[in-house]
């Protein structure tokens, strides 16, 4: 779990299995070198963290992955808002949630990311209102 805010960090753990081993990052820097000592089964990381940001971070993931120094380790970004989908997709995160954050919206991103498969957040698309048959 990478982010720099406290808060944030508490309510990613709370939101995990409790029996989840999770080590906690404040810096994107240090998460090459975390990763290369032990891969985790999944990093979760906040767009927002000072320095080395969310999407640097995850992209520095994939391309020493692709340079084969390091595991692919699925990524669930938490993003400030929703047009930052765009940096989540060109990072090439697996899934996206975009804050506030809520336990069971996280747990769900995980759970799907660790089956292997991907999660968007839909919590902020713009809704669709079907307009009554009669009005048109």
């Amino acid at each position: 779990m990478v982010s720099d805010a406290p808060s944030v960090r508490e309510l990613v753990i709370s939101a995990l299995d409790p029996g989840a081993r999770v080590t906690e990052l404040n810096r994107g820097a240090a998460v090459r070198a975390a990763v290369a000592a032990e891969p985790p089964d999944l990093a979760i990381i906040d767009l927002q963290v000072g320095k080395m940001g969310g999407m640097a971070t995850c992209l520095d993931l994939r391309l020493e992955e692709g340079g084969g120094r390091l595991p692919h380790v699925p990524v669930l970004m938490l993003l400030d808002r929703r047009a930052d989908v765009f940096l989540g997709r060109r990072a090439r995160a697996e899934g996206w949630l975009v804050k506030p954050l809520d336990v069971l919206r996280l747990r769900r991103a995980a759970a799907a990311v660790l089956a292997g498969g991907t999660y968007e957040d839909e919590a902020y698309r713009p809704v669709t209102v079907p307009l009554p048959s009669s009005a048109t």
